[in-house]
């Protein structure tokens, strides 16, 4: 299943990093989290990438380019140069879809690109030991059952502030960042093909007009994930998902 992922934002919260790269490229250890994001995907058979491009994204073309020399030891006999084999079989299209371009229009130009008549797509910017087995279950049951055309992956994220609970003088309870009962977007999408049929290069974000689009008519599904997820979207994000990083990635679903 052809997966599209989208890695065009300037990243604005994460200025110490995205001033000199695009977000994708922010490392995670000592590789991006596009990297993270795509074994995942592999790990599950998912092998053909579409990455919509925008902001620096020369810098993502440049590293898919140098990709087999950055992931490999090497000995280089400089009178005939050959290629190392890189270690992940990954097709990968690297598509300029425009800098200051919404996601919808980013969306929809990489519709002659996608093969498969289901697939796949998430933000560049987004990590989790999402089961994509189970999602694509979901999905399918959903689609038989109540012909969803899409499915999204929801989580029950944290609150950002510790809870207070108060009586009429006293404070009865303290929570530290509980888990919220409202649902939040995460990326993990699966879609049928045909649903790019209901949108044109209008540019606009697909998650106030397609996604509600589908959602009025019946068509939307949702996969809820109760493991972990973690999106990069300013320094203290980075700063964690490096921390956890050294403590084994819960991210990770690969095998080494």
């Amino acid at each position: 299943m052809d997966v599209v992922i989208f890695c065009g934002g300037r990243g604005t919260r994460l200025m110490e990093k995205t001033t000199i790269m695009p977000k994708p490229l922010v490392n995670i250890g000592n590789k991006p989290i596009l990297w993270h994001i795509m074994k995942n995907y592999s790990h599950f058979g998912h092998n053909r990438f579409i990455l919509t491009l925008g902001y620096k994204g020369e810098m993502i073309k440049r590293y898919f380019l140098e990709f087999p020399w950055l992931e490999n030891h090497f000995e280089i006999s400089l009178g005939s140069i050959q290629t190392p084999k890189p270690k992940e079989d990954w097709n990968v299209v690297l598509l300029d879809t425009g800098i200051e371009t919404n996601t919808q229009k980013r969306f929809f130009l990489s519709k002659e690109h996608i093969k498969s008549d289901r697939f796949m797509t998430t933000y560049g910017d987004g990590i989790g030991n999402i089961n994509l087995h189970e999602l694509e279950k979901r999905h399918d049951f959903l689609n038989k059952k109540y012909g969803v055309l899409g499915t999204i992956t929801v989580l029950n994220p944290e609150s950002r502030f510790g809870i207070v609970r108060i009586g009429e003088h006293l404070v009865e309870d303290f929570k530290e960042k509980p888990i919220i009962n409202e649902f939040v977007n995460i990326g993990y999408m699966v879609f049928e093909k045909y649903v790019l049929d209901m949108i044109d290069e209008s540019d606009v974000m697909m998650e106030t007009h397609l996604l509600e689009i589908l959602a009025k008519e019946g068509k939307l599904g949702f996969y809820h994930h109760k493991g972990f997820w973690e999106c990069m979207d300013s320094y203290k994000d980075y700063t964690n998902l490096n921390n956890l990083y050294k403590n084994g990635m819960p991210w990770k679903v690969w095998n080494d």
